[in-house]
């Protein structure tokens, strides 16, 4: 488990942490071998925060994907930079997914 964020990690916590999509979120969750960026439960939706590691590491990250998908959990991919200078745009990203969810 990282103890330190990116900035974009850490700008979209400060609004996830708030509830500003009427969902409680927790960062660096455990789920079966892996650790998730950001985790709601009630939604078993799962945000990861692509930096540039993610270039590399595709196949893992494909790998990962396709077994959190499998236990039924939702995987949804934001960028790193876009989380720091396009904040707003990715929040309403998130909220898309959370009303699709929902349902």
């Amino acid at each position: 488990m990282r103890r330190f964020l990116t900035k974009g990690e850490f700008a979209l916590w400060q609004r996830l942490r708030r509830q500003d999509t009427g969902y409680r979120f927790r960062r660096q969750t455990s789920i079966g071998s892996y650790i998730v960026d950001f985790y709601c439960h009630e939604l078993k939706l799962i945000i990861e925060v692509d930096g540039g590691i993610h270039e590399t590491q595709e196949a893992y990250d494909t790998r990962r994907d396709g077994w959190l998908k499998s236990m039924g959990y939702a995987v949804l991919r934001v960028n790193n930079e876009e989380c720091v200078y396009n904040l707003e745009g990715i929040l309403q990203i998130i909220t898309a997914k959370v009303e699709e969810l929902k349902g």
